[in-house]
This record gives C-alpha cells, sequence and structure tokens, in this order.
C-alpha cells in the first residue's frame, strides 16, 4: 500500500457572483455533490470554509470570479470513479453554464504524503508546473497520471484516454 495520497486542485472562472441568478443552480447542488464525494470510496479530504463548501476561498486574489476546488484522495481510480461515474457528471455536463471557458489547465493531480492538507499555496504551484512543463510525475492530469513515487516503477503511468465523458 502507498504511502502517498492523490491531491486535486480544480480552477475556475465563474460567470456571476456566487449568489447571484446565473449560479444558483449551481450553488443549489453544491451540498448535494460534496456530500457524494465525502460518501464516495477513496475519498480523504476536501477544502472547505465553516460553511462547509469553498465558494468563499479565492486563490487568486486578483481575480475575484475564480472559484476552487481542492481535494485529497486514496489513488487516481477513486477520483476517476467520482469524477467520471457518479452524479457529479450531471454537474460537469453543465459547467459551460457557470463557468467561463478557459484556454489553459484548470485541473491538475499530484502525491501527497498520507494524511497531508495541501495549502492553497501549494496546489496553485502544482498547476503552475504542470502549465510550464506539461504532465510530469510532480504535477498530472487524468489524461496522463502517474503511479505514486513510492510505487512499483515497473507499472507504466495511467491513461484515461483523450475522451471527457462529461463534454
Amino acid at each position: 500500500m502507498s504511502t502517498c495520497e492523490l491531491a486535486q486542485l480544480n480552477i475556475g472562472i465563474i460567470k456571476g457572483p456566487i449568489d447571484s441568478p446565473v449560479m444558483a443552480e449551481f450553488v443549489a447542488n453544491l451540498d448535494r455533490i460534496n456530500a457524494l464525494a465525502e460518501r464516495t470510496p477513496g475519498f480523504v479530504w476536501r477544502l472547505q470554509t465553516e460553511e462547509g463548501n469553498a465558494t468563499a476561498i479565492r486563490p487568486y486574489p486578483e481575480n475575484e470570479n475564480m472559484a476552487v476546488n481542492m481535494s485529497v484522495w486514496r489513488d487516481v481510480e477513486s477520483l476517476s470513479t467520482y469524477v467520471y461515474h457518479s452524479d457529479h457528471v450531471q454537474i460537469m455536463r453543465r459547467r459551460k453554464e457557470w463557468f467561463v471557458k478557459m484556454d489553459q489547465a484548470f485541473m491538475v493531480l499530484w502525491w501527497v504524503p498520507r494524511g497531508h492538507e495541501p495549502s492553497i499555496e501549494e496546489a496553485k504551484a502544482k498547476l503552475e508546473l504542470l502549465r510550464a512543463k506539461g504532465p510530469s510525475a510532480e504535477a498530472f492530469t487524468f489524461r496522463q497520471a502517474f503511479p505514486p513515487p513510492d510505487a512499483d516503477q515497473a507499472r507504466p503511468a495511467a491513461s484515461f484516454g483523450n475522451e471527457c465523458p462529461a463534454t
């Protein structure tokens, strides 16, 4: 068993203030989708405020419309099951209703020591690394996932293909 867990950061530019009509259905689904994540086997931790979500957290102060989702999972397979094979897919399919299309990477995965809760600054650094150098063992995506650093090195990097079931 690995001594590492999988961290993920997902950012997005929301189309209006979080309490605006354009964001109402997104906000209405947050508790349900967050609870689903927490019930999914392999879930470890998620970033949240006292309100139970991360809508008030702004990882990029210069952009007040930048929203964040950050969590930790047992492994890539657990997170992939939640993202692509649960009711979460229904929300992802509607992303265009609530988020501006970004022309650069907005999601990154990386390995952390078991029990570590990554900071926003750590996550932003991983996203910048992915944007600058592409997928690597230090910062990657579902499309080209890497095994934990303590995994059997004979095992190749995982790939979940080019197609996203949410599009």
